[in-house]
């Protein structure tokens, strides 16, 4: 069989010690030997061309390819390199019928046979060279997670944010220079670790759930006491019935980037991120109170995906992402424009869904989806709830009803 051209090895902290012979032999046949300094330290007799991987990967290994042709080389990464590695890098860049790989233990293995943890219910995340934005929703339903950080997503930094949004039911293992001789395992609780001054940088987080937690429910929408919200009659603030309704319409998918303009106290943008756990959701209000509610409720309820808009739709549109999903639950006089520009920005597929209270805000929805030669759904809502009459007797306490407008635009 052949040799790949490329060959990325995996290399742990004890360095050459931890190659398999197979390894050693196939950096002692190549012509250019690729990694980070620290790595290529551990070959300073290496008689070839060495090149070292700074902050530009991509570009150092693309200027590569053409030798790869005529050129043994052997590219050096941490424990897996198909595991957040450069493996699936060199894949894009050389192809993977050129690219062979030697793996080491991943640094996750590693951590988890340190702390002496089962790793088969473990999820795997990173904040490195990542956003932490979203990491409370993405882990708001895991029990075990094991999380790759950086200089700047640093333990103490992920602890912080954790806190900050209000999800502290975690203990914590940090696992530092594994493999090395100055291995350090530390057992702690979230704010013993967001005030460690001494981590290390080649580390692994190990984050586990608290004896008291209990995962959420895949779905559930929150009653309107769970939101701080403006308090004239019952609060403005979409109804919890009329939210499940509407999120229900707009058919989201756990990467989408949701608008929800007209935001008020975020009850919608919160419950759309817990779905969009991958994505993010745009909350637009103009309001300077419910823009302090909705910050609230996004803090209270771990939703670091949802970022509020402080703004009046549709200049405070400008710059965001285009949407996969948009709600439009308020308007201040301007619908028939929010509707075309919101229309014009929407990525193909994605779905439009309006909520009408007053009926000049119905006339002038069904005038301009007719205008623009839309399809749409429409449905009346009435919905009425219980309440306690004279202590022993129930009623039904009518809610204003709501017309609910919903549309898909079509992929060409």
């Amino acid at each position: 069989m052949r040799q790949p051209a490329v060959i990325v090895i995996g290399i742990g902290e004890d360095g050459c010690l931890g190659l398999s012979s197979r390894a050693y032999n196939c950096i002692r046949q190549s012509q250019i030997l690729v990694g980070g300094q620290r790595q290529l330290d551990f070959f300073n007799d290496y008689p070839g061309r060495r090149v070292v991987l700074g902050k530009r990967v991509k570009d150092a290994l693309e200027s590569l390819r053409d030798e790869s042709g005529d050129h043994n080389i052997v590219i050096l990464a941490s424990g897996d390199p198909l595991f957040y590695g450069v493996g699936s890098l060199a894949v894009k860049i050389f192809g993977a019928e050129f690219c062979g790989f030697i793996p080491q233990p991943s640094s996750m293995q590693l951590a988890f046979a340190a702390a002496g943890l089962s790793w088969s219910d473990a999820s795997c995340l990173s904040v490195h060279g990542r956003t932490i934005e979203g990491l409370c929703q993405k882990m708001r339903r895991l029990r075990k997670v094991a999380l790759l950080t950086d200089a700047d997503n640093s333990p103490v930094r992920v602890a912080l944010h954790l806190m900050e949004y209000s999800d502290t039911q975690w203990d914590a293992i940090l696992c530092e220079n594994l493999g090395s001789t100055e291995e350090r395992i530390r057992h702690l609780d979230l704010p013993g670790l967001s005030q460690l001054t001494d981590v290390s940088p080649l580390n692994v987080l190990i984050l586990t759930r608290t004896a008291s937690w209990r995962c959420p429910p895949a779905f559930h929408s929150e009653p309107e006491e769970a939101y701080a919200r403006r308090m004239p009659k019952l609060g403005l603030i979409t109804k919890r019935e009329i939210r499940v309704l509407s999120l229900a319409a707009l058919q989201l998918h756990a990467e989408d980037v949701v608008w929800d303009i007209g935001a008020g106290s975020g009850s919608v943008s919160l419950e759309a991120a817990r779905i969009a756990s991958e994505g993010r959701v745009f909350a637009i209000e103009c309001e300077a109170e419910s823009q302090g509610y909705c910050t609230d409720n996004i803090l209270k309820h771990g939703a670091d995906n949802v970022r509020l808009i402080a703004g009046e739709a549709p200049d405070a549109l400008e710059g965001l992402d285009n949407p996969d999903a948009v709600f439009i639950g308020g308007s201040k006089g301007k619908l028939d424009a929010l509707i075309q520009i919101v229309w014009q920005r929407l990525n193909p597929g994605g779905r439009l869904v309006i909520n009408a209270v007053t009926m000049e805000n119905v006339g002038q929805t069904v005038s301009t989806l007719n205008g623009l030669g839309l399809s749409y759904d429409v449905n009346l809502v009435q919905i009425a709830r219980s309440s306690l009459l004279a202590g022993k007797y129930h009623r039904y306490e009518a809610l204003n009803p709501i017309h609910i407008f919903s549309l898909c635009k079509e992929r060409p």
